[in-house]
């Protein structure tokens, strides 16, 4: 097929476009810079110019849409526009251009409500519950997605839960940021669940949506390695794995939580020119278990993952070691 990826300069969406190509269809991409991904047709443009997404999506029979705002912090109305206006504006390109096949790549956090998630599979999105402007928006969108499925349009939504791998500026660059400054403590005793996806494993899980679209159609997926581990061993791995000091410091996840709060409320008036330190979305991430059945995931999809996390931890080993060489497979 000749498929659309959006958002493949960013770290999943380069994966997903190279699985794609892998996988034997015609890949273009659109985004705001270059891909980096051999073998793909790169067209440059914003979400936000309903213009440059239609010229984008012409002649392509498939979409696999990541292109998003991801932030722990700014202005709502930016969220709106991409994640919201920039979804609604691409659905109905996609239709007009004759694609069959629409995967919303979507968060697990478009349905969580701050409380432990232990074993659910995919609840309905709800952006009136959503934590933060980056998963209302995402909520929204994802209802958006599915309710345009319909027949000869097939939409599924896969929503990769906390994607990390070599080359990861969003969950592995911040945590060993923030380890390497003293800035990333432990929220209680570090026991909570949580299961997370390595990069190499979300992206096939897209394929595979992408496959079966047409038969999984009008439904969400959560995609993880299936992996439960306490965050406190998962921190203490990743920190371990990219060549700093594991964190030791414990703070009470309530603190966090009301520390977070006052630091959003401080984001809101007076910005500041890096992510936030503490939110109270990432308080209630780092403190409370989440991690999902994952049985319907991988019997719908014919999926399952590839790598583990121990290889995904020695991969970020590897890449720690050498990283001017190039990314390593685990």
């Amino acid at each position: 097929m000749r498929v659309l990826v959006t958002g493949a300069s960013g770290f999943l969406g380069r994966a997903v476009a190279a699985a794609v190509r892998d996988a034997g269809h015609e890949v273009r991409t659109f985004q705001r810079r270059p891909s980096g991904v051999d073998g793909v047709t790169d067209v440059l443009g914003t979400m936000t110019d309903p213009a440059a997404v239609r010229s984008a999506v012409a002649d392509v029979e498939a979409v696999v849409h990541l292109a998003a705002k991801v932030s722990l912090a700014g202005d709502p109305a930016d969220f709106e526009r991409v994640n919201i206006e920039g979804t609604r504006d691409l659905l109905a390109a996609a239709r007009d251009a004759g694609a069959t096949r629409f995967v919303f790549v979507s968060s697990p956090s478009v349905a969580h409500t701050g409380a432990s998630i232990a074993g659910d599979d995919a609840t309905p999105a709800s952006p009136g519950t959503a934590r933060g402007d980056y998963a209302r928006t995402k909520a929204a969108a994802e209802r958006l997605a599915l309710g345009a499925d319909a027949p000869g349009f097939a939409v599924v939504a896969v929503r990769p839960h906390l994607v990390w791998g070599p080359g990861d500026e969003q969950l592995v660059g911040r945590i060993v940021d923030r380890a390497r400054r003293g800035r990333l403590p432990v929220l209680d005793s570090g026991a909570a669940l949580i299961d997370t996806c390595y990069v190499d494993n979300a992206a096939t899980a897209m394929v595979a949506a992408l496959h079966r679209a047409e038969d999984v159609h009008g439904r969400a997926y959560v995609v993880t390695n299936g992996e439960p581990r306490p965050v406190g061993e998962l921190l203490a791995g990743i920190c371990t794995a990219s060549g700093v000091a594991a964190p030791r410091r414990h703070v009470p996840a309530a603190i966090a939580r009301v520390a977070g709060s006052l630091v959003e409320a401080v984001w809101r008036i007076r910005p500041g020119t890096d992510e936030p330190p503490m939110t109270r979305f990432l308080a209630e991430q780092l403190s409370t278990a989440h991690w999902f059945d994952q049985r319907r995931t991988r019997a719908d999809l014919r999926w399952s993952p590839s790598v583990s996390v121990d290889q995904g931890l020695r991969a970020l080993a590897a890449a720690a070691a050498d990283p001017d060489g190039h990314r390593r497979r685990p």
